[in-house]
C-alpha cells in the first residue's frame, strides 16, 4: 500500500536530504498521530504543494508532533504541458466532482466558470464560499493520490472574461456538435491548455462565437454525450495518455 501523505509549509523540505529530520505539527501532527494512528517505523510520504516531496519514516508519535527521517527526496516537477480545467458551474455538486476527479488525474489548474447556463450562481458571498468548496475538494484529492504539486485554484470567471483568457493559450471547448476528436487535435510541447467544459444546459452559441473568434477549437471526445462532471476529467485522461503519462 502507498504510504500516506501530509502537508508542510511551502519551502519546509527545501534542502532536506537522507536522515534529514521533518516535522509534522498543528493539525496534520493531530491527524497523523489520533486518526492514521501512525506508529514507529511506518513510512509516510511528505509534500509541501508545490512539488518538494519525500519519503520519511516515523521515528517519533505525540499528540502534537510527529518527527520523521527523510529516506528519499520524490519531488514532482513541474509540468511543460500545463493543463487547466475550465468547469462551469453545476447543480447537485457535479462541479465538484469534476474537481475532484481532475485533481486525481493531474490538472495544474481548476477555473470555475459562471457559464450563461449555469443554473448555479455564485453571487456576493457565495464566491467566497464555493472557492473555499473547491478549495477542499482539492486538497482531500490531493492528498488521496499522493500529489506533491497540488492544483491552483483560480478566481471565478464570467464568459468575456473566460474569452480573453482563450486568448493566450492552446483552448479546446468540449463541445457535442464538434467535429474535430479531441485525440488527434494538435497539441503544444510546452505551455498551458485549456479545457472548457459547459454547464448541464451547454456552452449558448453565443459563448461558443466567442471563445472561437479568441482562437479556441472545439473537440469532441466520442459519439456519447457526457455529463459535466464527466467530461472533464475524461479530457485530461485523453491529453494525459498522449504524453504526460508516458
Amino acid at each position: 500500500m502507498t504510504a500516506p501523505l501530509f502537508v508542510v509549509d511551502p519551502g519546509a523540505l527545501d534542502r532536506l536530504g537522507v536522515a534529514d529530520v521533518v516535522d509534522l505539527t498543528g493539525p496534520e501532527a493531530h491527524h497523523a498521530a489520533a486518526v492514521v494512528r501512525l506508529a514507529v517505523g511506518e513510512h509516510v510520504l511528505v509534500a509541501d504543494r508545490q512539488g518538494a516531496r519525500v519519503l520519511t519514516e516515523v521515528t517519533e508519535v505525540a499528540r502534537e508532533l510527529v518527527r520523521l527521517r527523510v529516506l528519499q527526496r520524490a519531488d514532482e516537477p513541474e509540468p511543460s504541458l500545463r493543463l487547466t480545467l475550465v468547469q462551469a458551474l453545476a447543480k447537485d455538486g457535479r462541479d465538484e466532482d469534476a474537481v475532484e476527479a481532475a485533481t486525481e488525474l493531474g490538472v495544474d489548474t481548476v477555473v470555475p466558470w459562471q457559464a450563461d447556463r449555469s443554473i448555479v450562481r455564485w453571487k456576493g458571498p457565495k464566491v467566497d464560499k464555493g472557492l473555499r468548496k473547491w478549495a477542499n475538494v482539492v486538497e482531500r484529492a490531493a492528498k488521496q493520490s499522493r500529489r506533491g504539486r497540488w492544483p491552483q485554484v483560480d478566481g471565478l470567471v464570467t464568459s468575456s472574461a473566460l474569452a480573453q483568457r482563450c486568448a493566450g493559450a492552446t483552448t479546446f471547448v468540449l463541445h457535442e456538435d464538434a467535429t474535430t476528436p479531441l485525440a488527434t487535435a494538435p497539441l503544444p510541447d510546452s505551455g498551458e491548455v485549456l479545457l472548457v467544459v459547459g454547464p448541464e444546459g451547454g456552452i449558448s452559441p453565443q459563448e461558443l462565437e466567442a471563445f472561437v473568434a479568441a482562437g479556441a477549437t472545439p473537440v469532441r471526445l466520442g459519439a456519447q454525450v457526457l455529463r459535466a462532471s464527466t467530461a472533464g476529467p475524461a479530457a485530461i485522461a485523453v491529453i494525459s495518455a498522449r504524453g504526460r503519462w508516458t
